[in-house]
């Protein structure tokens, strides 16, 4: 993952990533040196018949171990999913949703993972539609520091009985 450091930078800086969390710091340079066992950083990749190309980015928590506290006090049984699609080009392509289903199949994968959340701005409706027609259910609005967010979720029988 350090390999991709240049090009997570880039991502960050396309207009429509910092739309979508404007006032975040990855701090992709110490951040992809740690290895906690409560996270994932994946990258996403697209085979368009001349080999792989890098297309989105995962991260996969759990929000009870998470060492910041985002979440604040959550119970054990949850994930939470960070996802971006890279270049604007490659959205409305379907990449997210296939991202989301994958990110969704690897979440439930532990028996012990009761639902999955996920915190866009409030003001991104169209993430809010997108997420919803995933079969997450939306749960509050809340501040995440400096961001005014939409919390949803997705629980293991919804995600089950759609086969998403």
């Amino acid at each position: 993952m350090a390999d991709d450091l240049a090009l997570l930078r880039h991502w960050d800086e396309q207009p429509h990533v910092v739309a979508a969390d404007p006032n975040d710091d990855w701090g992709w340079e110490t951040e992809l040196q740690r290895r906690p066992d409560w996270r994932e950083l994946l990258i996403a990749e697209v085979d368009e018949g001349e080999g792989w190309r890098p297309l989105g980015f995962i991260q996969i928590i759990d929000p009870a171990r998470e060492d910041g506290h985002y979440w604040g006090d959550v119970p054990a049984d949850l994930r939470a999913i960070d996802i971006w699609i890279g270049e604007a080009a490659d959205l409305g392509r379907g990449f997210g949703t296939e991202m989301m289903r994958q990110a969704l199949a690897r979440c439930f994968a532990a028996d012990g993972v009761a639902a999955v959340l996920i915190d866009p701005l409030a003001s991104n409706t169209r993430a809010h539609a997108f997420y919803q027609r995933l079969g997450f259910r939306f749960v509050e609005r809340r501040w995440f520091g400096d961001d005014d967010c939409h919390v949803y979720r997705l629980d293991r029988g919804d995600w089950s009985r759609q086969g998403v």
